[in-house]
């Protein structure tokens, strides 16, 4: 008897999975995302509008808040194993709430770091969480689907958050800031109520905890799972494979400080070209991120996922060198040659992270994935933390040398992805778990 197939929707022929059953956790992501573009751009401007405090000082207070956070990754690792991440995410959603209230009544500086640590944990708790919602949300032969998803929705959602939060400025000081900062809060109760009562499909293998409960997840936590034999963090850092991970994953990282970091004071103070140049290419990225995450998701879901890190390693290198390059062009030709550049950089983004992602999860034991997650997600705080003062030294001693910096570490990135393959050669295969 023939079997019929299901023909494909308009939105899975562009890479985005099916949502049936996640529709809460996906809203739970944009709302989350919106917030965090919102408040990244947001902050340092409410506390100088709001207190009395300096523009220097609150900078200072927000640097040392999220050095004080920087342990929360590895603290939340055991609660993702304990309580699944579901439930965690939903709680740093709520330490986050306490946070921005705090906002309300600050007009010190050791306040401001109270609050903005507060927010600190609690953005962190869900970003580790994040990838753990992923393998709730979606079976194991669509993981990089969603993964891709994913990460076009988050980045649309923080752009837009960004967008309202310039929207914001022009409205005026006191009370309007104090609307959005009330705004915000409540919008993170919403999306923490939403995780709560999201029941994610019945897809996983795992065997429910306590079958027939309606808060059992399917991919539940282990109640003892660190008191397990090897299963605290010592098993994470004796686990060689998933140590070189993370030490590609720093490559990744660092190259993605160009947007956060690098890009505009290239443009401005090494090429001397206008500051809207900078904005043009963040906007170029962020479209073509917006718009063909999912499908190139879509593309390279079946490929050996090393391989498709790779790629996008190289294609981060080649932006790189084509940046470099533009330092001794004339100006029509440096300003075809930067949009070049931003594009394939978008490209390589695009293409490795959601293989890098769910590179990340198939490599990381089920019973204490959380712990490895943790870990993973520590190498993102720490690259973010390290990559400022370590681009600006370069930058002070040669105007090209950052940008050469970055090309040789995403080169770097293609020995260490043999090496990979060569030890778990089963789990970098292909787009499905093994």
């Amino acid at each position: 008897m023939a079997t019929t197939i299901a023909p494909e929707s308009i939105w899975q022929r562009f890479g985005v999975p099916r949502l049936k059953g996640n529709g809460r956790f996906v809203s739970a992501s944009l709302i989350d995302s919106l917030g965090t573009g919102l408040i990244m751009a947001f902050t340092l401007v409410y506390f100088t509008r709001t207190t009395e405090v300096s523009v220097t000082a609150v900078g200072a207070a927000m640097t040392l808040a999220r050095l004080l956070a920087l342990p929360t990754s590895v603290i939340v690792g055991p609660l993702i194993d304990r309580f699944t991440a579901r439930r965690t995410a939903a709680w740093g959603n709520l330490v986050s709430v306490v946070g921005y209230l705090g906002f309300l009544v600050t007009d010190s500086v050791w306040q401001i770091v109270v609050v903005v640590l507060l927010v600190q944990i609690g953005h962190t708790t869900y970003w580790t969480s994040s990838s753990g919602l992923v393998v709730l949300a979606s079976p194991e032969d669509r993981r990089i689907a969603w993964f891709g998803f994913m990460t076009a929705l988050r980045n649309t959602a923080m752009g837009v958050g960004g967008a309202l939060a310039a929207f914001a400025f022009a409205l005026g000081e006191g009370a309007a800031l104090h609307a959005i900062v009330i705004g915000n809060a409540a919008s993170y109760v919403l999306a923490s109520v939403l995780l709560l009562a999201w029941r994610p499909p019945e897809h996983a293998a795992a065997v429910p905890e306590d079958t027939g409960s309606p808060d059992t997840d399917p991919e539940p936590p282990t109640r003892n799972a660190g008191q397990q034999s090897g299963a605290g963090y010592a098993a994470v850092l004796k686990d060689a494979s998933y140590a070189l991970l993370i030490g590609i994953n720093a490559t990744l990282v660092f190259g993605q400080m160009l947007i956060k970091i690098l890009l505009a004071i290239y443009i401005v103070d090494v090429l001397g070209l206008p500051a809207w140049t900078a904005g043009a290419l963040i906007v170029v990225n962020a479209v073509q991120v917006s718009l063909t995450q999912t499908l190139v998701a879509k593309r390279t879901s079946r490929a050996r996922m090393s391989r498709v890190v790779m790629l996008g390693s190289v294609l981060n290198a080649a932006s790189f060198g084509m940046f470099t390059v533009m330092y001794a062009t004339p100006d029509v030709v440096t300003y075809v040659g930067l949009f070049l550049a931003m594009v394939v950089f978008t490209l390589g983004e695009v293409v490795a992270f959601p293989a890098m992602e769910n590179l990340s999860v198939t490599m990381a034991p089920s019973h204490i994935r959380g712990r490895y997650l943790a870990t993973y997600q520590l190498s993102w705080t720490v690259g973010e933390i390290a990559a400022p003062g370590l681009l600006t030294f370069l930058l002070a001693r040669g105007d090209v040398l950052p940008m050469l910096f970055l090309l040789g570490l995403s080169l770097v990135a293609v020995p260490l992805l043999l090496a990979l393959e060569r030890r778990a050669p089963t789990k970098t295969s292909m787009g499905v778990s093994a």
